[in-house]
């Protein structure tokens, strides 16, 4: 739920290369531009600059098990995100024709697809990654929430013990899967991950599909009630 900082939404230039008229480059530059300028301007000039709430989603199990150029890639992208928009509070004037985003939540999601034990891991790797876009970006005096949740929770816990240890597991099913199943599903790094983890192969989170509902029956989640509470709770009351 974003407001604007500028009409022009930044992207990762093509690596450099001589571009030649009438070369596939060219043609390319010339639909991107004009993709840019008649659809994506358009679409932050009638919708994201009316909006004072944001909350971007970030899936850190998936840029884990991908990689560090992956990891790097998203930390760029979040950067390039919080510089497309004015951030700070504002009086009733400032909301009507200059609005800002007041209130700006970072969610980890799938917070379901490892232990609650991890949450907190998660949350805080969360902050790391976002550490260098927070320097980029103008807040102005805006504190950032952060939190692990899942909009719809696919697994449940599960203690088991291993070698005198007990550990916490999930159950669920994983996805192309007809079975459910129970694993444990790894540990989040409790700080940026360093080379030697990247080498060692120890990011390999599975990915759970929802699970079935029986009629009548409500899904469950995790923390989305804080989050519509922190974006909407005052607009409510």
């Amino acid at each position: 739920m974003p407001a604007r900082r500028s009409t022009t939404p930044r992207f990762a230039p093509l690596p450099p290369a001589p571009t030649r008229p009438g070369s596939l480059r060219a043609k390319v530059i010339e639909a991107f531009e004009r993709y840019r300028n008649d659809v994506v301007r358009r679409f932050y000039d009638e919708h994201f600059c009316l909006f004072d709430r944001q909350i971007v989603l970030v899936d850190l199990l998936t840029c884990l098990n991908r990689g560090p150029a992956h990891f790097a890639d998203t930390q760029r992208a979040l950067c390039l995100t919080v510089e497309s928009f004015r951030y700070g509070r504002t009086g009733l004037l400032g909301r009507l024709f200059a609005p800002r985003i007041d209130r700006l939540l970072f969610a980890a999601s799938k917070a379901d697809h490892v232990a609650p034990s991890q949450h907190a891991a998660l949350r805080q790797l969360l902050e790391l990654l976002v550490a260098p876009a927070g320097r980029a970006a103008r807040f102005e005096g805006l504190v950032p929430e952060f939190l692990a949740l899942a909009a719809v929770r696919s697994t449940e816990v599960v203690r088991i013990e291993h070698q005198g240890q007990l550990l916490s597991c999930v159950r669920g099913r994983l996805k192309d899967e007809p079975r459910e199943t129970v694993l444990f599903p790894g540990e989040i790094p409790e700080g940026l991950p360093e080379p030697e983890d990247w080498a060692s192969g120890r990011f390999r989170f599975r990915e759970f599909a929802p699970r079935r509902l029986r009629p009548g029956a409500r899904g469950t989640h995790i923390r989305l009630d804080q989050a519509l509470e922190f974006l909407l709770g005052d607009k409510l009351r």
